[in-house]
C-alpha cells in the first residue's frame, strides 16, 4: 500500500502531478507564440503557419482514439512515455523548422503525442489512485495544468521579447519539459497491473448506453464552456465592446485563476453529493455566464468588461463541478481492461466539443453575436436536463463522489 500524503495521495501520484504541472509550464510558455514564431521567427505565411498548428489538433483528433487500445494492451504508463517522447521530438522538431515541410512533420509528430497523452495520462491517475481518491487526483491535475499553463505563458512572454533566439528558446524548454515527465514515468511509477482481456474493444463501448449518454453530455459542455469561452469571447470582446487585446489576456487569465483558487475546494465539496447533480450545476452556470455576455453589450465600456469577467470567472467555476464528477466517472464505468478505450473516447468527445465551437459557433457570431451567445446557453440548458437524465443510467455504486475515509 503506497504511503499517503497532502490530500490523502501516493508520494508517486504527487510526483506524476508535478510532472503534469511541468509539461503544461513548457507548453503554455509556447502556445500563445505559435504563429507569431512560424510567421516572424520562419517566414512563414499567416495561412501557413495556421495550417501548421492547425495540424497539431487536427493530428491529435485522429491519434486519440488510436491511443485507446495501446493503452489496454501496453499499459497507461508505456503509452504516455510514448507521447511524451513524440512532443518532445516534435516541439523541438519546431524549434529548427526552417521549412514549412520540416514544420509540417514536426507538428504531425507532436499532434500524434497531443492526442495519445491526454487519455494515457487519465487512465495513469486512474490506475493510481484508490476509487475513493480519483476525484481528488483529477482536481490536482486540472490545478497543476491550469497552474502550469497560466505561469507558462506569463514567463513565455518575458523571453519571447528575445526574438527569434527566445522563440527557440521557448520551443526547446517545452521539449525538455516533456522528457522530465517521461523519466518520472519511467523512474518513479510502477507498471500496471494487466487485467484479462475484454473481447468487444470500441464495440463494447458504444453499446454501454450509460457512457454514450455522458459522451453526448460532455461534448455539449465542453462546447459552451470550453469553446465558447476560449474562440467565441475574444472576438465579440474586441468587436462590440471595444476591448483591447491586453485585457482579453486578463479575461483568460482569469479563467485559468479560477479553476486554480476553485478546484480543490470544489472537489471535497462533491464528495457525498450526485455526479449528474454537478454536471447540471455545470451547466446552470454556463448558461449565466452566456447571458452575462449577452447582457454585456448593452453596458458601456467599463460596466461591459466586468460583465465579462464575471462571465469567465463563473465558467471556471463551473468547469471544476464539471471534471470534478466526469474522468472518475469513466474509470467507475469501465471494465479495467478496457479503460484505455474508454478515456481515449471520452477524450474524442472533448476534442469534438472544442472543434464544434470556432466552426458552428464562428459561423453564427458573425450574422448575430446575441443569438450566438443565445444558442449557446440552450446548448448548456439542454446539457444540464441530460446529465440528470443519466443518472437512470448509472450503476447505483457510480452515482455518489466517494468521501475518502
Amino acid at each position: 500500500m503506497a504511503s499517503r500524503l497532502g490530500f490523502g495521495l501516493s508520494r508517486e501520484l504527487w510526483l506524476v502531478e508535478v510532472g503534469v504541472f511541468l509539461n503544461y509550464l513548457g507548453y503554455g510558455a509556447v502556445l500563445p507564440f505559435e504563429v507569431i514564431y512560424l510567421h516572424d521567427g520562419r517566414g512563414f505565411s499567416l495561412g501557413v503557419a495556421g495550417l501548421v498548428v492547425g495540424l497539431v489538433t487536427g493530428v491529435a483528433l485522429v491519434t486519440a482514439p488510436l491511443a485507446g487500445p495501446l493503452i489496454d494492451r501496453f499499459g497507461a504508463r508505456g503509452t504516455a512515455t510514448g507521447a511524451g517522447v513524440a512532443l518532445a521530438g516534435g516541439y523541438g522538431g519546431l524549434a529548427f523548422a526552417h521549412s514549412p515541410a520540416a514544420a509540417f512533420a514536426a507538428a504531425a509528430l507532436a499532434g500524434a503525442g497531443n492526442g495519445a497523452l491526454s487519455p494515457a495520462q487519465s487512465t495513469l491517475l486512474a490506475a493510481l489512485a484508490p476509487p475513493e481518491l480519483r476525484h481528488r487526483a483529477t482536481a490536482v491535475s486540472r490545478v497543476a495544468g491550469n497552474a502550469g499553463a497560466g505561469i507558462g505563458a506569463a514567463l513565455g512572454g518575458l523571453v519571447a521579447v528575445y526574438g527569434l533566439n527566445g522563440f527557440v528558446a521557448l520551443f526547446l524548454a517545452n521539449a525538455v519539459t516533456y522528457l522530465v515527465y517521461v523519466a518520472v514515468l519511467l523512474v518513479v511509477v510502477r507498471a500496471e497491473a494487466r487485467p484479462e482481456r475484454v473481447a468487444g474493444g470500441y464495440r463494447f463501448v458504444v453499446r454501454d448506453r450509460a457512457f454514450v449518454h455522458l459522451a453526448l453530455v460532455n461534448v455539449a459542455l465542453i462546447a459552451v464552456g470550453w469553446g465558447v469561452f476560449t474562440w467565441l469571447v475574444p472576438p465579440y470582446a474586441k468587436a462590440e465592446i471595444g476591448v483591447g487585446p491586453r485585457l482579453i489576456g486578463l479575461l483568460l487569465l482569469a479563467n485559468t485563476a479560477a479553476v486554480v483558487v476553485a478546484q480543490v475546494p470544489i472537489a471535497r465539496l462533491a464528495e457525498g453529493r450526485r455526479r449528474v447533480v454537478l454536471m447540471a450545476l455545470a451547466g446552470v452556470i454556463f448558461v449565466g455566464a452566456c447571458l452575462l455576455v449577452v447582457a454585456a453589450a448593452s453596458l458601456g465600456t467599463g460596466p461591459a468588461y466586468a460583465a465579462l469577467l464575471a462571465a469567465v470567472v463563473a465558467v471556471g467555476v463551473g468547469e471544476c463541478f464539471h471534471t470534478t464528477a466526469l474522468m472518475p466517472l469513466v474509470a467507475e464505468l469501465a471494465p479495467p481492461a478496457l479503460r484505455g478505450r474508454y478515456m481515449a473516447a471520452m477524450g474524442f468527445s472533448w476534442w469534438i466539443g472544442l472543434a464544434l465551437s470556432p466552426t458552428l459557433g464562428g459561423q453564427l457570431l458573425g450574422v448575430s453575436p446575441t443569438a450566438a451567445f443565445l444558442g449557446a446557453a440552450a446548448v448548456a440548458s439542454a446539457a444540464s436536463v441530460a446529465a440528470l437524465a443519466l443518472e437512470r443510467r448509472l450503476p447505483a455504486a457510480a452515482r455518489l463522489t466517494p468521501v475518502p475515509s
